[in-house]
């Protein structure tokens, strides 16, 4: 597949790029970025969530009332989780939700992700560019330069350069990567892929090795 390549004014330079079929064109594997999706989450959530049991809670362990002769039922200390401000029955503790996939399926859930947006042309190419300083007003000419404003869009360049990454920082639905660090979740949530043209060169090289 080949795309034109445009500059950050959103004018065609003449020149083309070729999106690799081994990366761009593969047999999306829909469960293979179900998996990594679902990992990318279950990496990021903190699992610090914790409630307090009966033998957490602060209070007296004194008998309430006598075991018999009330008419109601037996209670102990009012630490009990039937009693309001008790302990929690089975409440949530700390854990780790990640979970290990394998590399070769991680790879299949990023080139199949890739392959979605080829299809969906979804994808944009535009030659590599930066700004003379962090403005916010600089990204935004861009996106409209290249008519995304508004989309959900991931930029993603071949080396970290600080002034787009800090233009883009306050623009919403907008997010910056480089392509060593490009991941399925990302490309999927995504509406508009914009690739430096040099990060083309990269994905496509680096299934090739």
């Amino acid at each position: 597949m080949e795309l034109s390549v445009f500059n950050k004014e959103g004018k065609d330079t003449g020149r083309k790029v070729v999106l690799a079929d081994s990366v761009f064109a593969v047999e999306p594997n829909d469960h293979a970025i179900y998996l990594d999706v679902k990992q990318f989450l279950a990496d990021n959530r903190q699992g610090t969530h914790k409630s307090k049991e009966r033998g957490e809670v602060a209070g007296s362990t004194r008998k309430i009332k006598k075991q018999k002769g009330t008419g109601g039922a037996r209670a102990g200390a009012l630490k009990s989780p039937v009693f309001i401000g008790g302990g929690r029955v089975f409440g949530p503790r700390p854990r780790n939700y990640s979970f290990k996939l394998n590399k070769k399926l991680k790879e299949l859930a990023r080139l199949s992700a890739l392959s979605y947006k080829a299809q969906a042309q979804q994808i944009i190419v535009v030659e590599d560019f930066s700004f003379e300083g962090p403005k916010t007003k600089d990204f935004v000419a861009f996106q409209k330069a290249i008519n995304t404003v508004g989309n959900r869009q991931l930029l993603v360049m071949s080396d970290y350069d600080k002034n787009v990454y800090l233009s883009s920082r306050n623009v919403e639905k907008s997010e910056v990567t480089v392509a060593a660090n490009i991941n399925t979740y990302e490309i999927m949530k995504a509406k508009s892929l914009v690739l430096f043209e040099s990060a083309v060169a990269q994905l496509n090289q680096k299934t090739e090795e």
